[in-house]
């Protein structure tokens, strides 16, 4: 930004109208007011204000008649910008050009901007405008395309640190490197902020440190912040209702605790699903090295059930008469038992924890064979006793018949993935798709698709060229292999013994 007004001030081209947006404390107002200077500068220096001539000393003393500073907020009339308009028609007073400063922009009425366009798209050649706002999006488009429009970045924690020691060297009191940076980090990007928590930490009349910072900001410590997480994890409800009870006791306010928590989740949260977690965190090594050895403790989707609470329970904690405390707890409580959880979020949780210990049983020891001797040993006994009474056991065939399956014809499966199958199929052809929803689908076991129909006119609609394409496409993405078109057979229904296959036939056979 400031490369790009230098470059216009050395070249003595300005536009009519500038817009700096972004967010609180990121130098917008003050961005100005050099430019204001700048302009009228008599002798600048590399496109920079002097400083030393008479317009730019008139301007920061606040006596230059032709440097207007606005607050819409509080001027936000159409009469306001009406006075403006009847005005910019006189030339300068004392200095090159008129300068108007339009400060928090956004917050003027409809009918003052619309008193504000046919001005700022045509304004005389000695008037310069200059519009700051916190939000660009309540800006009409018209205002917006007839100003030449620069977006303020929030300042890096380092940049701001930097900043802070200096100001700490300056003004002769002590600051930790530590506590710079956790002044830094909690400004958020913003400069005024940062300097405002300094002034308020330099009022104990001691050395500024992690501790002082945290009590006059009212934040909690980061080693407590690390305990109650493991709590959670841990399920230490004694702890963690102790936590509670030192934060209402104290004079730290528990919604300022909230957020420090949904901090440490995000952090855990960038740590668990990046390969480079220590360019998205602001932490130290030592910290860094201890929320991977916390991360370790959730999975991802705990993580985000875990987030998808703390963020419900500061936003009820917000509302009037809330009870801050007794919701801090629930949400606590419901963190370490899942089970008392019924949104989505939770149930996903569950269900990765379940498929992560499946995966780590199907390493370990064998459990399930012992399970099935037991279920043989109970079911020896009972044919027996039927075999000495009577014998019309001879439904039974249907047992042997997956070997006759083995010597003869493949043993056929209905697929899983038909409606995964069927849904791919709707996106080129719907009518087909539905016929293939009504159709009987298998796998053989050397890799072949038979797909059984009612109807010769269902499978003449499949067997088209075009369809049958879509359909052996969607086939492979589906099942992850390619199929060529031998290797799917689309028939009529024959009605044998296959059909009546089902799940529980797959899960006896394995």
């Amino acid at each position: 930004i400031t490369q790009v007004l230098k470059y216009e001030i050395e070249q003595g081209s300005f536009s009519h109208a500038y817009l700096f947006c972004g967010s609180r404390g990121t130098g917008k107002t003050t961005c100005a007011k050099i430019l204001a200077k700048a302009v009228n500068c008599e002798s600048p220096v590399n496109g920079s204000p002097c400083g030393k001539c008479p317009s730019c000393r008139n301007i920061e003393s606040g006596a230059a008649t032709d440097v207007l500073e606005m607050d819409a907020a509080s001027n936000n009339g159409v009469d306001n910008i009406r006075d403006i308009r009847d005005e910019v028609v006189y030339t300068p007073s004392e200095m090159k050009y008129r300068v108007y400063i339009v400060d928090e922009v956004h917050m003027l009425s409809g009918s003052a901007f619309n008193a504000l366009l046919k001005t700022l798209e045509e304004p005389p050649e000695h008037v310069i405008f200059i519009l700051a706002t916190t939000e660009l999006q309540k800006l009409p488009a018209t205002i917006i395309s007839r100003c030449q429009r620069f977006d303020f970045r929030r300042i890096t924690i380092p940049v701001l640190t930097e900043r802070l020691m200096k100001i700490a060297d300056a003004e002769g009191f002590n600051v930790d490197g530590e506590a710079a940076r956790l002044i830094a980090r909690l400004a958020q990007g913003g400069m005024r902020d940062a300097i405002s928590l300094l002034d308020l930490c330099s009022g104990t009349n001691k050395d500024i440190t992690v501790s002082v910072v945290e009590e006059c900001s009212g934040i909690t410590g980061r080693d407590t912040m690390i305990r109650t997480v493991r709590a959670i994890a841990e399920k230490n409800y004694e702890l963690l209702f102790d936590t509670i009870a030192e934060v209402i006791s104290s004079s730290k306010d528990l919604s300022v605790f909230w957020q420090d928590l949904i901090s440490v989740y995000r952090d855990l949260l960038v740590i668990k699903t990046t390969a480079n977690a220590k360019k998205y965190l602001d932490l130290t090594d030592a910290e860094t090295d201890e929320l991977l050895s916390l991360a370790s403790l959730f999975t991802k989707e705990t993580l985000l059930s875990h987030s998808k609470m703390l963020d419900n329970s500061y936003y009820t904690m917000q509302r009037g008469g809330a009870s801050k405390r007794m919701i801090a707890e629930m949400a606590l409580v419901r963190m370490c038992d899942e089970s008392l959880d019924t949104s989505s979020e939770a149930l996903l949780s569950r269900l990765s924890r379940l498929e992560d210990q499946v995966r780590a049983a199907s390493f370990g020891v064998p459990v399930a064979p012992a399970e099935v001797t037991e279920i043989k040993e109970e079911k020896k006994p009972a044919p027996k006793k039927k075999e000495e009474k009577a014998a019309p056991v001879t439904d039974k065939p249907e047992m042997p018949e997956p070997k006759k399956a083995e010597t003869g014809k493949p043993k056929l499966r209905p697929i899983r993935c038909k409606m995964e199958v069927a849904e791919k199929l709707a996106l080129t052809n719907v009518p087909a798709s539905s016929f293939f929803k009504s159709a009987k689908v298998y796998e053989s076991d050397d890799g072949k698709v038979i797909v059984r129909l009612s109807n010769d006119f269902a499978v003449d609609m499949l067997t088209k060229a075009p369809i049958k394409a879509a359909l052996i496409a969607s086939l492979s993405s589906a099942l992850g292999r390619h199929l060529s078109d031998g290797d799917l057979t689309v028939e009529k229904h024959l009605g044998d013994n296959d059909d009546k296959y089902d799940v529980l036939d797959e899960l006896i056979n394995d």
